[in-house]
């Protein structure tokens, strides 16, 4: 691997971090998929600073024909993209050979919420008193009230809640900022969840940023994303819940339960920090499917009906 692109990758990921501000979540995956490609050059004696697009071409093909999901190749060629234009930015190369690669298509995928009588299950799903107890049903709630993600539930910090009025702050892509109200179900379960976190601090803090960590695990440590997605799984085979679950599926469920109770659009748009409304739209698509299914199992003059005579 040569050492002036290696160079030249890092010196990208740190303006990525300090100037568009981006998750250290986003700068490992980026990181992961210039090595790759950086590798993938070694191997085919082609070099960053003169591939051409057919070369990011056959990059790009080489990464499809290894049977990865199509979003995988597409994030691929993004952070590829993003790096020759970097270089370009900077005067490091005069043309960017990306600009004349097609887009990787990736199929429009439609979320897959919970049924609201699955949610209560499933949030019910947690029994014990002690202070884990106590936690992974303040995990759910919290999830499901506030429909964030994984991510920025865990970086939760004690300041970022203002208890008195039921409001969180959360801190999404490229660390935007926004203030989300929880109700009072998760109130209650985050209060007693508060109340034994004590019981979950060690003795000494290894890290002294998981000092003002929310979620703590039973070593102390800050609540890490792998566990959090086993709180969801293990709550889910409690209840009897057979689809596979991550803590995303409560996002979606959110998401989904608001729109059909008359939740404005550009509302949830705010609330789960989506960049654009197209992206908070797939929701009412959900909407309208389940909607159908509803009416065409109910509706006596519709039941066997094929959705395309509407």
């Amino acid at each position: 691997m040569s050492d002036l692109a290696a160079q030249w990758c890092e010196d990208f990921l740190t303006w990525m971090q300090v100037e568009r501000g981006r998750s250290a979540n986003t700068i490992s995956a980026y990181r992961r998929d210039l090595h790759r490609y950086m590798l993938w050059l070694e191997q085919q004696r082609e070099s960053m600073s003169t591939i051409g697009a057919p070369g990011v071409e056959r990059y790009v093909s080489h990464r499809q024909k290894s049977g990865e999901a199509p979003a995988s190749s597409a994030r691929a060629l993004a952070a590829v993209r993003m790096m020759h234009a970097y270089l370009v930015s900077e005067s490091l190369r005069s043309d960017d050979p990306t600009l004349r690669v097609d887009g990787v298509k990736v199929a429009a995928g439609v979320p897959k919420p919970l049924s609201e009588s699955e949610v209560e299950a499933l949030l019910s799903a947690v029994v014990g008193d002690d202070a884990v107890s106590a936690r992974d049903r303040a995990v759910l709630e919290m999830l499901y009230a506030t429909g964030a993600r994984i991510s920025e539930l865990c970086g939760l910090n004690i300041d970022d809640l203002d208890r008195d009025n039921r409001v969180v702050r959360l801190f999404g892509k490229g660390s935007k900022e926004r203030l989300v109200p929880y109700g009072s179900v998760a109130a209650v379960r985050l209060d007693e969840y508060l109340q034994q976190r004590f019981l979950l601090e060690p003795e000494y803090w290894r890290d002294h940023r998981d000092r003002d960590a929310v979620f703590l695990t039973n070593t102390g440590k800050r609540l890490n994303r792998q566990k959090a997605w086993h709180i969801v799984r293990d709550a889910g085979i409690a209840s009897g819940i057979t689809e596979t679950l991550s803590p995303h599926t409560l996002r979606h469920s959110c998401a989904t339960h608001m729109l059909e109770h008359g939740a404005d659009l550009r509302i949830v748009q705010e609330m789960l920090g989506h960049a654009t409304i197209s992206t908070t739209q797939i929701y009412t698509k959900v909407s309208t499917e389940m909607l159908w299914q509803v009416y065409t199992d109910a509706h006596p003059r519709a039941r066997n009906a094929k959705r395309s005579q509407r």
